[in-house]
């Protein structure tokens, strides 16, 4: 937003096969909190885009909090107004931030079959130095140490959104962004399979292209396919022949139809088409409009609804048949859409 910083380049000093055992959780399973962030109000150039991203913040946070607890960020300055949005039942940590992104500038939890704890710190760089991020990037950090978690370092660069695993070893990652230079220039795939096999725990990638540059994210997995349980994958696609995302899409389809996971079992692929028209008050060339960026959370899926009647419905009855145990609970997110991403974008699960 507010411009761009340099960061030195990755030094390739991954370190030794860790023989601690840890692994991400599926996020469908038990968390003790989600962590999120309140968008600095110094950030917003649009006041009323600010006041919309504030209030959507609220009500995510809120919708969240009668299931689990949460913990939001948020700077000094912007305090007295966050507890007004985000009431009592919603726990403020004061901590500087750049920006509304916890999925992707937070703390990546793992833990072990030990019971211990730990959390990786991805090395955020305000994806690919595109905006400011020295107070972002070091939110993973002040996370794990505010939890008294062993914090896993790496030479990786990349963020949580990029980042979809099913718990049982499978993950589902889109190249362009972690192999994109970037962030992780001169790292090769095998390279990158065996970090991320040390730090997640995975022992087989889904790798999908992706697209680069056309949002600040280089194509984030979690806007294309994100596991409902082990085996099972919801994936979006764009049926306008017209959209950039159209045939990367269709693409994807391809790969994870003809995909296995670490267990061998062949994926079971739900297709999750986006609306064909969204709400015109925070309508913009920004507008994220995808329900694939869902969260999950104790008892309950907290998705996105843009006001086409008839998409927001199919999205709501496929939900619910992919979570028979969950609550489905949709919001009107559009403020945050306008901001470029979605509700699972703002959050970040803590394991139990």
């Amino acid at each position: 937003m507010a411009g761009t910083v340099a960061s030195p380049l990755n030094n390739l000093a991954f370190a030794a096969p860790d023989e601690s055992g840890w692994r991400m959780p599926e996020e469908g399973e038990p968390h003790v909190a989600t962590w999120m962030g309140f968008a600095p109000s110094a950030g917003f150039l649009d006041r009323r885009l600010q006041v919309g991203a504030h209030d959507n913040l609220a009500t995510i946070a809120a919708t969240i909090a009668a299931f689990e607890s949460v913990n939001m960020l948020v700077c000094e300055e912007d305090y007295a107004l966050a507890a007004k949005k985000c009431g009592a039942g919603v726990k403020l940590i004061v901590q500087p931030i750049d920006d509304l992104w916890l999925r992707d500038t937070g703390a990546v939890f793992v833990k072990n079959t030990q019971g211990q704890r730990a959390a990786v710190n991805f090395n955020f760089n305000g994806w690919g130095n595109k905006q400011v991020h020295g107070d972002d990037a070091k939110v993973a950090g002040f996370m794990g140490q505010s939890l008294k978690q062993k914090i896993l370092t790496t030479s990786l660069v990349l963020e949580g959104g990029g980042i979809e695993v099913d718990g049982e070893g499978t993950a589902i990652i889109t190249e362009s962004c972690v192999l994109n230079a970037n962030r992780n220039p001169r790292v090769s795939k095998a390279q990158c399979e065996a970090e991320l096999k040390r730090l997640l725990g995975v022992s087989k990638i889904i790798w999908l292209p992706g697209i680069a540059g056309r949002d600040i994210t280089d194509g984030h997995t979690d806007f294309y396919a994100r596991f409902t349980r082990p085996g099972v994958v919801v994936a979006g696609f764009d049926s306008d022949p017209a959209s950039y995302d159209h045939a990367v899409t269709k693409r994807h389809l391809e790969i994870l139809r003809k995909a296995t996971d670490a267990k061998g079992r062949k994926l079971n692929v739900v297709v999750l088409q986006g609306p064909s028209s969204v709400r015109k008050k925070y309508k913009n060339n920004d507008f994220a409009a995808g329900y694939i960026n869902f969260y999950l959370c104790n008892h309950a899926v907290i998705a996105p609804e843009f006001g086409d009647v008839k998409a927001d419905r199919n999205t709501r009855d496929i939900l619910r048949d992919l979570f028979p145990e969950r609550e489905v609970v949709q919001l009107n997110i559009d403020a945050i859409a306008a901001c470029g991403g979605g509700i699972h974008c703002t959050t970040q699960q803590q394991p139990a």
